[in-house]
């Protein structure tokens, strides 16, 4: 089976969790999961992020489920690094 080694994720996100409590969280959802977020634009309430995870093998429907338990909304999949057997 095909494993997922890196997601870059466009994600809007408000501002509670902070960004550091964010990555955190992501980071949580699989061992070895390293994650960089880069802030690309924030208003009154919300902040657009670049999420980018790497790791083993991610797990994309756990991400995804860390992102909205943190009230944050998947915009789109920007980049994607998958690796056979």
């Amino acid at each position: 089976m095909a494993r997922v080694k890196r997601l870059v994720l466009d994600v809007l996100k408000p501002h509670k969790p902070n960004t550091l409590e964010f990555a955190r969280a992501i980071a949580a959802s699989g061992e070895g999961c390293q994650v960089d977020i880069q802030v690309l634009e924030m208003d009154e309430q919300t902040e657009t992020l670049q999420v980018m995870i790497e790791g083993d093998s991610l797990d994309f429907d756990q991400i995804s489920s860390v992102i909205d338990e943190n009230g944050a909304s998947l915009h789109s999949i920007d980049e994607v690094s998958v690796v056979g057997k």
